[in-house]
């Protein structure tokens, strides 16, 4: 049946699914707007650091009274996960510490999980992913974040019959953005600090998409759930718009700009003079796939599609993402098919910390989107043998040495608790999948 279906006979039947949420931030709150128009569904219980606040955020986005009095609010989500009246948890808190915890007690209790927090995914989501499945429940991406929306498009790809040459999306960049800090985000972004506070956005949170962090997570995320492979420098970035995603996405040896066929990589909106790219793909996500014979290459150009000049290479694409609007998708998959959007089945992709500027002994990292350190996309072969510092790990730890811009920060280069969960399950994880 549909996922709509479904959802009017669970309303139908008085037995909706229930979900719990952590972290009430914009994210949670765009996903709490469509719950009072989706029958069917209801938020059983909200977790956020503070109730009140989330409370204040159910009412902006449209919340009634009777609904707010039907819901539980609580600082403390280790409870929520153990109640018996969640079918699904959305762990939306960004923190990578917190939500391999929240992982690891829904997979103990019994609880699907939406994993929204895709630092969290990025750090040990294959592991993650495998102990969700060992107890027959779904580790699932967030549909409508810009990773399970690219899963779509390469398992309707495959499915199909083609190979998949790249897939990932769209973002404004520029080489000096990876030196940004939430000092200098918000011109970037035409806003004021005062117009960013007034609509809720965080200066870190959005540098790190500014600065190739977030890019970098994003497509680990897919390379690990896709079986795809990391450029070996990392994202390059080309300025591609939409129509020529299939010249530009294509194999060096075949006249375009990928290291190899079967990989991840980002799109710029702007080209390297900072002049726009024609129909770009900012706000979107893509796949360029192979036809894998002359037949189906004639039938690319007998149907209008759009290819590279031999006609071989075609590419799919969706130009917008509607992030926390689109959730309820996984979350229905997740209850009513048992299916995730998504999910990370191997340990192809890392991202670790780079210095952002010359760091001295002495000093301590600020993680994702700060001041201190930027995310690169590298092979995970690669990161495990230069034992790079994952960007998920590079928080609220000093630097034993000086560090010079844009160097790989190792372990070596750290001094840090290693034996909290976050390290351990990433140990765990390194030896299962390395």
């Amino acid at each position: 049946m549909y996922l709509y279906s479904s959802l009017k006979q669970r309303e139908a039947d008085a037995r909706p699914v229930r979900v719990g949420l952590i972290g009430a931030g914009k994210f949670g709150s765009m996903f709490l707007s469509q719950v009072p128009t989706t029958p069917g569904l209801i938020v059983s219980v909200i977790a956020d650091l503070d109730p009140s606040q989330a409370m204040a955020r159910c009412r902006e986005v449209g919340w009634e009274e009777a609904r707010l009095a039907d819901t539980i609010f609580t600082d403390d989500p280790e409870t929520m996960i153990r109640n018996e009246d969640i079918d699904v948890v959305v762990e939306a808190t960004g923190d990578p510490a917190a939500g391999i915890k929240h992982a690891l007690l829904c997979s103990e209790h019994g609880k699907h999980m939406v994993m929204v927090n895709v630092e969290a995914d990025v750090l040990a989501g294959p592991w993650l992913a495998k102990q969700a499945r060992q107890a027959g429940l779904v580790y699932s991406m967030a549909y409508g974040d810009q990773p399970a929306l690219t899963m779509e498009m390469v398992d309707w790809a495959r499915s199909c019959g083609f190979a998949v040459v790249a897939a990932g999306k769209g973002t404004k960049y520029l080489p000096t953005y990876h030196q940004s800090t939430p000092d200098t985000v918000w011109s970037h972004y035409g806003l004021t600090a005062e117009q960013a506070a007034a609509a809720g956005m965080r200066s870190q949170m959005f540098n790190s998409f500014l600065d190739g962090t977030k890019s970098s997570i994003e497509m680990a995320a897919i390379a690990n759930a896709a079986d795809l492979q990391a450029p070996t420098r990392g994202l390059a970035f080309p300025a591609c718009g939409a129509e020529e995603l299939a010249q530009v996405l294509r194999p060096r040896d075949q006249g375009g700009q990928l290291e190899f066929s079967g990989q991840v990589e980002v799109v710029s909106s702007l080209k390297r003079d900072g002049q726009p790219v024609a129909r770009d793909l900012r706000w979107g996500v893509y796949c360029v796939f192979e036809a894998p014979n002359d037949y189906s290459a004639a039938c690319f150009s007998q149907y209008g599609m759009n290819t590279d000049e031999s006609g071989r290479y075609s590419a799919m694409f969706k130009p917008f993402h509607l992030i926390g609007l689109e959730l309820n998708i996984s979350i229905l998959s997740a209850a009513l098919r048992n299916q995730p959007t998504g999910t990370p089945i191997c340990f192809n992709a890392d991202v670790v910390a780079i210095a952002k500027r010359d760091i001295n002994a002495g000093e301590i990292l600020d993680g994702e989107g700060g001041y201190t350190v930027w995310g690169r996309l590298m092979p995970a072969a690669a990161s495990v043998a230069a034992q790079a510092l994952p960007i998920g790990l590079a928080s609220s730890i000093a630097l034993t040495r000086p560090v010079k811009q844009d160097q790989v920060i190792t372990m070596d280069d750290v001094s840090a608790e290693t034996t909290n969960q976050a390290w351990q399950v990433r140990y765990e994880m390194l030896e299962h999948f390395s």
